[in-house]
């Protein structure tokens, strides 16, 4: 398999474009982040089962109702309940960590999970500011993004161990390193998970572009931003020995439920946890019934109409038509789902409903 091969992936039955899922791990009022982590498990598992290409996990930190910190130790877990599926960071914030750090932790997961490991990298901190200093243990937090490029150079040489000579880190070895993969034809090569580059607006998918790495653009909190940025990733793309051609993934927040209003009342929820994270009121995420309570302000019901007119909820068959003129409007080569909903059972089902609404193959 080339790396083109690797990361492109396969639609599955009736979809247009292949289709994976982004967790969040969310944590909702009354349950644990153990409840939500055992959910994580089971829906990668759903996910396999169904044919969903890949399985990424976001980094986020100091959110009671993200239980996403640690994405290479959630990973490292699912892949020990997972054979095929590919598992990913969607993303590992790489101005938070050291890139040796990062590369010995995804070389890790490369050797439990032979060749089926992604590194989505982003450049915002995944939290607030006051948190990123902790992280970063500096007051300077726009150094580590001005230096994501000179920060991705460096994890890079890391993961294919191939600092020149004279380098000061020539004799540091990122261990575990590259996996010997071995091909059809018996010969073997040195094979590391695949970077990918995540962004919410231009300057991730022009370095993706000059790079020819795949892109990753999170549709799901920065709508208006989608189509420029894709079609600067584009017109920016330069073939690679990784992609011959452009690749653009986006981050989709989508919710299909048994019944049209349903779908409304979890999406309520989730947007009303959406209205105190940007307030500094970061907490689990409420349950459908106190979000109808909920006394919104003007300014609240405002930003719930505009949030929520980017999440494509309702019955299977409505999610569908709306992920498929969404896929023809952008032209992403792959939709991934997010699914933000009070219980881990709302959240199983969606994906199982929206499996249905394509056809998607069962596995025995």
């Amino acid at each position: 398999m080339t790396a083109d091969d690797e990361i492109r992936g396969t639609a599955q039955g009736t979809a247009p474009v292949p289709l994976s899922v982004l967790d969040l791990v969310t944590v909702g009022a009354g349950r644990t982040a153990s409840d939500a982590l055992r959910t994580s498990v089971a829906l990668s598992r759903l996910a396999e089962s169904r044919g969903f290409n890949r399985y990424w996990v976001a980094e986020h930190h100091s959110m009671p109702g993200v239980a996403s910190s640690s994405p290479a130790v959630i990973l490292a877990h699912l892949a020990a309940h997972t054979e095929r599926i590919r598992l990913g960071s969607g993303g590992v914030m790489l101005p938070n960590h050291a890139p040796l750090v990062i590369a010995e932790q995804f070389g890790t997961l490369e050797a439990l999970a032979p060749g089926r490991v992604d590194l989505g990298l982003g450049r915002a901190p995944g939290t607030d500011g006051a948190t990123a200093a902790a992280l970063r243990r500096t007051d300077t937090l726009n150094e580590g993004a001005d230096d994501f490029p000179q920060q991705l150079a460096e994890l890079t040489r890391f993961l294919d161990d191939d600092f020149p000579d004279g380098h000061p880190y020539r004799r540091i070895h990122a261990v575990p390193g590259p996996v010997q993969a071995t091909s059809p034809g018996g010969v073997q090569s040195p094979h590391r998970p695949p970077i990918w580059l995540l962004g919410s607006s231009g300057f991730s998918a022009r370095l993706a572009g000059v790079l020819g790495l795949p892109f990753a653009f999170a549709h799901h909190f920065s709508a208006q931003n989608t189509v420029p940025a894709l079609d600067l990733y584009r017109e920016s793309f330069r073939p690679s020995e990784v992609l011959d051609a452009p690749y653009a993934l986006i981050g989709v927040s989508a919710l299909a439920t048994d019944e049209e209003r349903e779908a409304r009342r979890q999406v309520l929820a989730a947007a009303l946890n959406m209205v105190r994270l940007r307030t500094g009121r970061p907490g689990l995420v409420p349950t459908p019934e106190e979000a109808e309570s909920y006394e919104f302000s003007p300014m609240e019901r405002d930003f719930i109409t505009s949030w929520n007119a980017n999440v494509i909820h309702g019955t299977p068959d409505e999610v569908r038509t709306g992920l498929d003129d969404l896929q023809k409007r952008t032209g992403a080569d792959e939709l991934m789902i997010t699914a933000n909903a009070h219980s881990g059972e709302i959240r199983l089902r969606s994906y199982e409903l929206i499996a249905d609404a394509y056809a998607l193959p069962t596995a025995p």
